[in-house]
């Protein structure tokens, strides 16, 4: 018998020889125990779906170990595979990677298009541009037409192969593509800009100097034209000497 019905019995027997005052605190004692007991069910009742959502968290966990395992053996199996084969050329619209230096792996994880855009975007964060260009190149061509692919997913992508340093085919193409279908975009001045400084990298001086020249007509008082200006600069300089 549970302290709140000892209570209560008490209080039936005593009735008749106590006073109303001490009848009333009686009472009172009681709510109170009832309130107590109350919070104490419930909290009991929430440590029990804690304990079940934890049980559930730690076979996800054991889930996803178990997965990673199975994905890194398929990858050294597949690499293996690779390195004791001759490299083959595939088919592209540009400049493809080389079986060796593909980190995307396509064929042997399968990507889907959530898991190609969240990867090419951390990667992104982490500044491990090389990664992440080819991510974000295998999403551009493995899923044509999709949604995601707009101004923010091109101008990404194309400052992504600038960084690599390796693919300025990618960063031109998806540039390119920005600036054409997406010229009230709020990446348009900068994919102009990056734009400019590929082709001047490629040895393409008519094309920055045009852009240079937009740049200085419409857009002087941009932080896209500061950097412009510089380069612009320092090529005047080494053509006088």
């Amino acid at each position: 018998m549970n302290e709140l019905m000892k209570l209560l019995l008490l209080t039936g027997l005593l009735a008749p020889f106590c006073s109303c005052d001490m009848m009333e605190k009686v009472e009172e004692r009681a709510s109170i125990i009832n309130k107590y007991e109350n919070v104490a069910l419930t909290l009991s009742s929430e440590n029990r779906e804690l304990r079940a959502e934890i049980s559930r968290l730690h076979y996800d966990v054991e889930a996803l170990k178990s997965k990673n395992n199975y994905l890194e053996i398929k990858l050294s199996k597949s690499t293996q595979k690779m390195m004791g084969s001759t490299p083959k050329r595939t088919i592209a619209s540009v400049a493809p990677v080389t079986p060796q230096n593909d980190l995307v792996k396509f064929d042997v994880y399968k990507w889907t298009p959530s898991q190609v855009l969240a990867i090419a975007e951390k990667e992104f964060d982490q500044k491990h541009f090389e990664k992440s260009a080819q991510f974000f190149q295998a999403f551009s061509t493995k899923f044509l037409g999709h949604k995601k692919i707009d101004d923010q997913f091109l101008f990404q992508a194309g400052i992504a192969a600038y960084e690599s340093g390796e693919h300025p085919e990618w960063v031109l193409a998806h540039l390119d593509k920005l600036i054409s279908e997406y010229p009230t975009s709020k990446f348009y001045r900068g994919a102009k800009l990056w734009n400019a400084l590929t082709h001047l990298k490629l040895g393409h001086e008519d094309k920055f100097f045009n852009t240079v020249e937009e740049f200085r007509k419409k857009y002087r008082n941009t932080h896209e034209w500061k950097i412009l200006s510089a380069h612009y600069e320092k090529i005047v300089q080494k053509y006088k000497k």
